[in-house]
């Protein structure tokens, strides 16, 4: 049996170090391994004899430190100290000058100690920064770009250094002081403009985290049964107690209405503007507004297992989880890093002894080669794309698990639909109704039936009662005729009955395939056609999936002629009936077989097949497992958000394609170049600032690209 942890690592700030520590949880057993640097939190699954302190402790080793306190990782904030921006404002004024000398003639910026005395703080904290990274890489076999960095700043630093104490008389020769500072300082610079983008995805868990109300009332009664009010923090209610909220409150947990009723506004969960009117009974979600009314609730779902915490945590997954095209760069920078010391080290032996060049320009050249092919740019290539994808998806109400599941939706090529509480709302409704007799008009018609349905807890009896709300009939006996339907007299004497074809109606000429009938002293008085209302959005959004090319089918549990129904209505390509949770688990594997599929369900029978599909989508009021199955929830409960999550993977998937290649396209081209004695080192680490620049901005077009049909 396994077991999965989380918590949050003080220090993770980076992509690399994420990479780190997973690379370290993988050899140590770890599974399912999820590092968010945005965060700072680290989840796993681990056998049931793994202990979990001896993981902590190997990461402590590493350098960074693991927060072993019980507190809730979902809902605390992490305590990494961002100071990305300091350093690079103490690198960028100390740099600025020792770049100035190359363009002002001002006999103080040439002096050999200035530069000695400004370069050295920019390279402690190039050490500081980039240093402890490039040794954790390197004492887990994992080289990481910061090992290029930290070894071209440092030969530049050293070999000035070395000029200046013992080659006094020719130091300006040897001076390479403004080459160290300014590739920490613009590296810095690209770092943190990754961090930047990175930061802006945490934007909707603080807001989410913020939410979350942080004092609860808790009701307690004493023996003799008077109560009582004590506040106390929310983390500290428990399944079962009673809270008390008042008007105005946000309400501090998941629960169920004990007592009272008011209006809830529930926008933040649902997307819906309007509140909802809650009785006793009603669930109620935590972090949700009470703005009329008082209620008592017991709670239901606490700490890590409340929707809102399940929403924040899902995010954070969607965060740190990397599509496959990540994971290959990731291996391609682990090779790319010992392949380009190698390359740093030909260039300066080539340079020295076959083609003759002093010895500091061959190491020039050799520290240009390793500036200028830091990885970078290949590293955010991925990260950058998702992260704009996963907030653009936030911002359309496309709650997306996992990065990965943007890569897999460019895949689908066929879409297979439940039918109840997904193409329809699955409520029921008066869809249509006729009256034979006569001798009754269409209020007592209305009136009779209510009137007799408002005695049976039948779901269609509900239905018809919510509808035709009015005068309650009084009668002199009801009874229910258990699986057929219910007979009443009135006060007149007269016998009615209600119910179904083949109680009432088998025999009858007119009026066939009606849901429920009335008989009036044994005489057809009229009958009625109840049907699940289809959703407002699934015509539209049917019609605009087979636009785009794709293969519609109905799999559904009902029966035949109201799929056909629902599907003749709608357009749907194919139509399967009739199918058991196992029936459709099978169906699924064919079709699968076939094409990559997408499935969109809601409840506990779609679950199986929401889970083995390419892709599960569930509406945002499906059932908690087909959610939890799914990889992609329309919030909202919004059926027409399914094309714009299709068209934001596809587009999620062609913007890192398109990254990845300038990425590689920017080293192979550059390598060489630098190689060659054409490509300085400050210019190299300008050039490479310049293509995360590159990189970001065309990540952020993905931000602004249209959704929606032409």
């Amino acid at each position: 049996m396994q077991k999965t942890y989380s918590t949050v690592v003080e220090g993770m700030t980076c992509g690399n170090c994420a990479l780190t520590i997973s690379k370290l949880l993988e050899k140590k057993g770890a599974q399912n391994i999820a590092a968010n640097a945005a965060s700072g939190e680290v989840s796993f699954t681990t056998i049931d004899d793994t202990d979990v302190n001896t993981l902590y402790d190997a990461i402590d080793g590493l350098g960074y430190k693991v927060v072993r306190d019980d507190a809730d990782t979902d809902t605390k904030a992490p305590r990494n100290q961002d100071y990305t921006t300091v350093y690079l404002i103490i690198c960028a004024v100390l740099t600025v000058p020792l770049l100035l000398h190359m363009f002002i003639n001002w006999h103080v910026l040439h002096h050999p100690w200035v530069q000695l005395v400004l370069s050295t703080p920019v390279f402690g904290i190039g050490i500081w920064v980039f240093g402890r990274s490039a040794v954790r890489s390197l004492k887990h076999g994992l080289p990481n770009m910061d090992v290029l960095i930290i070894l071209g700043a440092s030969a530049a630093y050293i070999y000035s250094l070395i000029g200046l104490l013992f080659y006094t008389e020719q130091a300006m020769d040897y001076l390479f002081f403004e080459t160290t500072a300014s590739i920490i300082t613009l590296v810095m610079f690209g770092n943190w403009l990754e961090h930047q983008t990175v930061k802006s995805t945490t934007v909707a868990i603080d807001a989410l985290v913020k939410l979350q109300p942080q004092k609860a009332r808790i009701v307690m009664a004493d023996s003799m049964g008077k109560e009582s009010v004590m506040e106390v923090d929310s983390k500290y209610v428990r399944a079962g107690d009673v809270v008390l909220v008042g008007n105005g409150d946000s309400i501090p947990v998941d629960g169920e209405i004990i007592f009272g009723e008011g209006q809830v506004d529930e926008h933040m969960i649902t997307g819906e503007s309007l509140p909802v009117h809650k009785l006793v009974g009603d669930e109620v979600v935590g972090g949700t507004l009470l703005i009329d009314g008082t209620l008592k609730l017991k709670a239901t779902n606490v700490g890590s297992t409340s929707v809102l915490s399940n929403i924040i945590r899902m995010v954070r997954e969607a965060q740190s989880h990397k599509p496959q095209l990540q994971k290959l760069a990731d291996k391609i920078s682990a090779i790319f890093v010992p392949a380009v010391l190698s390359i740093a080290i030909i260039t300066l032996l080539i340079n020295l002894f076959l083609l003759h060049h002093t010895f500091a320009e061959a190491m020039m050249r050799a520290i240009a080669v390793m500036v200028i092919s830091c990885p970078c740019a290949m590293g955010l290539a991925t990260p950058a794309a998702v992260a704009v994808g996963l907030g653009r998806a936030a911002r359309n109400g496309i709650l997306v698990k996992g990065g990965d599941t943007l890569e897999q939706m460019k895949r689908i090529k066929q879409i297979v639909f439940d039918k109840t509480g997904t193409l329809t709302t699955g409520k029921l409704q008066i869809n249509s109704f006729t009256i034979a007799d006569t001798s009754i008009d269409e209020t007592t018609f209305k009136s009779v039936v209510a009137s007799m349905e408002s005695h049976s807890s039948h779901p269609i009896a509900k239905s018809v009662v919510s509808q035709w709300k009015g005068a309650n009939l009084g009668f002199e006996s009801i009874s229910e005729v258990k699986g057929k339907g219910i007979e009443a007299t009135d006060s007149n004497g007269i016998k009615w009955q209600l119910g179904s074809e083949k109680w009432l109606h088998e025999n009858g000429r007119s009026d066939k395939g009606f849901d429920l009938y009335l008989y009036r002293n044994g005489q057809y008085a009229g009958a009625i056609k109840i049907a699940d209302a289809l959703r407002s959005d699934a015509k539209e959004t049917i019609a605009e999936l087979k636009a785009m090319g794709y293969k519609t089918i109905l799999l559904s549990g009902d029966k035949e002629s109201k799929c056909n129904l629902v599907a003749g209505e709608l357009g749907i390509d194919e139509v399967y009936a009739g199918y058991s949770p196992e029936m459709k688990n099978k169906k699924l594997d064919e079709l699968l077989a076939a094409a990559p599929t997408a499935m969109v369900g809601d409840g506990i029978n779609d679950a199986p097949a929401l889970a083995k599909a390419t892709v599960g989508i569930s509406l945002s009021e499906s059932t908690q497992i087909a959610i939890q199955s799914a990889n992609v929830i329309l919030s909202g409960n919004n059926l027409s958000t399914l094309p714009k999550a299709i068209r934001l993977g596809i587009y999620t998937d062609q913007t890192i394609k398109t990254n990845l290649f300038w990425a590689f396209i920017y080293n192979i081209v550059a390598i060489p170049v630098a190689a060659a004695g054409y490509l300085k080192p400050t210019f190299g680490a300008g050039v490479m600032a310049l293509s995360d620049v590159v990189l970001i901005l065309n990540s952020l077009t993905l931000g602004i690209r249209r959704l929606t049909r032409r």
